[in-house]
């Protein structure tokens, strides 16, 4: 691409050096610098990359977007705008040439169900032979194949790239999960969603936003940033059994399409739920009329998550019937609300993600119907993130027959300081304070009787444990099973 041409969204800028004519790459990873890369110095957290310019230059870099000038040797262009973040968003999205503009985009948000929601979609498109792609919480799904991610929502950079290979790969839609820093942090800059869907809010991430309210503006800014066009073809989804629904269908133009188990005036309901060993099965109440379904995923959280896709997919055209039809064959969710393989051990081993005081309330709720003896609860939380939740997990893990208050990622922060904080929300005796994950897992069976049901949450599909800020393997599933066929000799 011509310089020239690229650096035109940035209206504002200074310009240091000569510009050279083309630009093959962009980067903000300087390890990733080739000959004529464009690289833009971000601030993170831990590491600003002004810091490794000259070595960008060094590696092919001809053109830097800084917010100083800096000191380098080599014939490279500097330029300098006020905030290289909101930078990186607009020539990426600019080099890319604004791919999601040839897609049909979903954005998924909420605290609780964004990558059910999410996965449900792609697999009803795929099953339709629809190609698509999905970034979110496990990882870049393109067209069934998966690759890793390092966030629920990536930088505005990979985000681009990821919409570009889906392009590129003849995908027709993709499905993004869409977190609250991811929109505050501008990491969706450039990104034309034509449906927007919203699952639920509660406590979580007031580490990052402070207030409840904060949060809850800021998921709103995936409705706002609809836009106004009428002539376009877009659509929110909301779950009118969440009070924020209002104030989202307030911030849109777009239609709204509501779904619910208990507001008889959405648009889709869930009506008349069974829960059964090895499905759920639910009446579904459509502009259509009433349809039955029958899911082979567990627990009331995930009818809502299959109103929710049912109703993203419908508004855009697709028909009711094999959207219905897909969701009916769609195998469970890893690590959502998933059923151990268990063969012959006479107890039930689930895991779900859930990590906040409200996922935790709705997964022991799920797990009721398949009980035979008790529920043993683990849950953890993660170090150096938000405190304030912790009590409320506990509170509402207290609904287990027995808890195991243990650690989910305790990066640089003592386990103690943990399980403390977890402590002080619990409302009965019947618990245990365990540091370690994998011993506290190992506890849960040794505790265990036949008949009993273990919920592990937290963790979900993930398979490590993050340990100061290094990723170590760790699957609750696996310790689970190694320690009850030890234990009951199966």
């Amino acid at each position: 691409m011509q310089a020239t041409q690229l650096l035109q969204c940035l209206p504002i800028k200074k310009i240091v050096g000569t510009l050279p004519e083309n630009i093959k790459d962009i980067a903000i990873d300087s390890r990733n610098v080739q000959d004529k890369t464009i690289f833009i110095c971000i601030k993170g957290y831990t590491v600003d990359a002004h810091d490794f310019a000259q070595q960008a230059v060094d590696s092919g870099a001809t053109i830097l977007v800084v917010d100083h000038e800096l000191e380098l040797t080599g014939d490279v262009a500097q330029v300098i705008v006020d905030d290289t973040s909101r930078a990186l968003g607009l020539l990426s999205a600019k080099f890319f040439d604004y791919p999601s503009k040839d897609l049909t985009m979903f954005g998924v948000t909420g605290t609780n169900g964004k990558t059910s929601v999410a996965t449900m979609i792609q697999n009803i498109l795929q099953g339709l032979g629809v190609r698509s792609a999905l970034s979110g919480t496990i990882g870049f799904n393109l067209n069934g194949i998966m690759y890793d991610s390092a966030n629920t929502t990536s930088d505005a950079l990979t985000t681009q790239q990821m919409i570009f290979r889906a392009k590129a790969e003849g995908c027709r839609g993709m499905i993004m999960e869409v977190s609250s820093h991811g929109l505050v942090l501008g990491r969706l800059a450039g990104v034309e969603f034509d449906v927007a869907i919203f699952t639920n809010l509660t406590h979580d991430h007031l580490d990052f936003h402070g207030t409840m309210e904060n949060y809850g503006n800021a998921k709103g800014l995936l409705f706002s940033q609809l836009g106004h066009d009428l002539e376009k073809d877009k659509h929110a989804v909301l779950n009118s059994d969440d009070a924020w629904s209002k104030t989202y269908a307030g911030l849109t133009p777009y239609p709204i399409w509501t779904y619910s188990l208990h507001d008889d005036a959405a648009v889709f309901q869930g009506l008349n739920i069974k829960y059964h060993d090895e499905h759920t099965e639910f009446d579904m109440k459509t502009p259509e009329g009433t349809k039955h379904v029958e899911l082979k995923v567990l627990g009331e959280f995930n009818v809502y998550n299959a109103l929710a896709a049912t109703a993203a997919l419908y508004c855009k055209g697709y028909a009711l019937d094999d959207i219905i039809g897909q969701l009916e064959i769609m195998a469970p969710i890893k690590g959502r609300m998933q059923k151990i393989e268990t063969g012959e051990l006479p107890i039930s081993i689930f895991v779900d993600y859930a990590h906040t005081p409200d996922a935790i309330e709705k997964a022991i709720s799920a797990a009721v119907p398949y009980r035979e003896n008790r529920i043993i609860f683990i849950i953890g939380t993660g170090g150096n993130r938000d405190k304030s939740k912790r009590p409320d997990m506990a509170k509402m893990a207290s609904t287990a027959d027995y808890v195991i208050l243990t650690t989910d990622d305790p990066r640089y922060e003592e386990y103690d300081s943990i399980t403390t904080d977890l402590e002080k929300g619990m409302t009965h005796d019947n618990y245990k304070c365990i540091g370690d994950r994998a011993e506290a897992v190992r506890y849960a069976v040794e505790i265990s009787e036949p008949g009993d049901l273990i919920l592990f949450a937290g963790k979900g599909h993930e398979d490590y444990q993050i340990i100061e800020n290094t990723k170590y393997p760790h699957s609750d599933a696996e310790i689970a099973l190694i320690a009850a066929r030890e234990k009951y000799g199966k």
